[in-house]
């Protein structure tokens, strides 16, 4: 098998590019496919103050790394969840590779924040993969609109965003299926949020990371077993394996034709959010889901 390009022997194969290349080809498609999204939807300029949020796994770390190799002004944000022995080393993962690429980073403490996850989960009768998502979206949030960052950028590959979109289907959730897409503006209180690796799959990031040397924290969560995101991502490998290229065709039809739809219907409810009464985040109801799972955790 040959490189695309320039016919050296290749390394990955992308049968929904109908190529294959080289392990320097294809970091160059990697880069190019990256900005090619970011121009598509003008995701953010090189002027622009980018917080990154860091799990410690492939794709955050890689898109931290390719943002840097472009030009972006950026900045880690890891959120530590206090969960024994997962949220160590994923937090550690992070540390070095932000001292490795002299990157600054910040970090949040969910466990000096009054909020570890093993106690919410504890406390709580929700799902837990809920709440979690939730509170790492208030200190993504607050983080960067206190700190004065004008973009946040989350490693959101194309296979997340298909399968949740597939999710948000399932469900007809248009308040959902409104506002899915690269982009989210920085209006109502919230921070401009981006996904810049949009275009390319969790197997591209996944290459990437490895030929470029990432070191990433790969253990599952141990308390997301059964989440039923897993189990649409694996429908859509099986999807793309039969029918290369289908990922990336949906993609680009729901935000072309879908989103609009949705948009429209969502603007005509006419609803808009306020300020939390005890935190100022924006909210639909008096008070956030942050500061309610706050005060079962008082209880």
């Amino acid at each position: 098998m040959k490189c695309r390009r320039c016919k050296a022997t290749a390394v990955v194969a992308l049968p929904s590019h109908n190529s294959a290349f080289c392990a320097a080809c294809f970091l160059d498609f990697f880069s190019r496919q990256v900005a090619k999204g970011i121009e598509a939807h003008r995701l953010m300029t090189k002027e622009d103050k980018v917080l990154v949020a860091l799990s410690g796994g492939k794709d955050s770390l890689a898109l931290m790394l390719e943002l840097s190799r472009q030009g972006y002004d950026v900045t880690g944000l890891h959120i530590d969840l206090a969960i024994p022995g997962s949220s160590p080393a994923a937090r550690g993962v992070v540390e070095r590779f932000c001292d490795a690429h002299g990157f600054p980073l910040i970090v949040r403490d969910m466990a000096a924040e009054g909020m570890p996850v093993p106690k919410v989960k504890e406390t709580l009768k929700r799902p837990y993969c809920s709440a979690c998502g939730k509170i790492k979206r208030y200190f993504f949030n607050r983080t960067a609109r206190e700190q004065g960052f004008t973009v946040l950028a989350t490693g959101h590959n194309l296979d997340d965003e298909v399968a949740r979109l597939t999710s948000n289907t399932l469900r007809w959730d248009r308040a959902y299926l409104s506002d899915q897409g690269p982009a989210l503006a920085d209006d109502e209180g919230f921070a401009r949020k981006v996904k810049p690796l949009w275009r390319v799959t969790e197997f591209e990031t996944a290459n990437y990371a490895f030929l470029m040397g990432i070191e990433n924290h790969y253990a599952p969560c141990p308390y997301s077993g059964g989440a039923s995101f897993s189990t649409l991502k694996r429908l859509w490998m099986d999807l793309e394996d039969a029918m290369p290229g289908r990922k990336i065709d949906f993609y680009l039809g729901f935000l072309e034709r879908g989103r609009p739809a949705f948009q429209a219907v969502e603007a005509a409810k006419g609803e808009s959010l306020r300020p939390c009464s005890r935190c100022g985040y924006p909210t639909s109801a008096e008070v956030c889901g942050v500061c309610r799972i706050r005060e079962a955790l008082e209880d």
